[in-house]
């Protein structure tokens, strides 16, 4: 299968796995189009870029051409989607897409499974395969321009979310965070 076609089966897999763990978990009445997880910003980078491959691959169609490039993209794209769907199922109900501001029954601190390795591991997952996507496409400017942004979103979320994350759980939470690292990188 060609990268181009492995870049959109992945996206529809990426994002109808998403509603369907949350449908799972939480129930279809507490699910809606913002578990898709599909912004304005994330719709205009992934039109970025088809339009760099297309462009490379009109122009410079050797850069499209390097299989062992691709199949690292691949690899990273399907570990990256392993260890979000891991943190997703691990976590359960504790596991929203949208940062919790205040603190419900149900909501736990999960410190087991892949969390006992990192603190964000949907975080990292996503952060993996976003970047992967981009390198299985031979896209060297989309490459850096996702794990730029991608880090950036979560180097400002990750320290919003343990704000609350420390309200919750005090103590616990601040142990666990001085002993596993957040899973994005230079983000304590």
């Amino acid at each position: 299968m060609d990268p181009l076609s492995q870049f959109l089966l992945a996206i529809l897999f990426f994002h109808s796995s998403e509603y369907i763990l949350a449908a799972a978990i939480h129930g279809m009445s507490n699910v809606n189009v913002k578990s898709l997880l599909v912004s304005k910003e994330y719709v205009l980078a992934m039109v970025f870029a088809l339009l760099e491959y297309f462009f490379e691959l009109l122009l410079f169609p050797g850069l499209k051409e390097h299989l062992w490039v691709s199949n690292l993209g691949f690899a990273m794209l399907v570990v990256g989607e392993i260890v979000r769907k891991l943190a997703i199922v691990t976590a359960g109900r504790s596991f929203t897409h949208l940062i919790r501001v205040y603190h419900e029954d149900h909501h736990k601190l999960v410190t087991s499974g892949v969390y006992a390795f990192v603190r964000h591991p949907s975080y990292c997952g996503f952060l993996i395969w976003s970047v992967g996507t981009q390198i299985m496409l031979c896209n060297p400017i989309a490459t850096v321009g996702f794990a730029v942004v991608v880090w950036r979103f979560f180097a400002a979320r990750i320290p919003y979310e343990e704000y609350f994350l420390r309200q919750f759980f005090g103590a616990d939470y601040e142990e666990y965070a001085r002993r596993v690292p957040s899973g994005v990188p230079f983000v304590m």
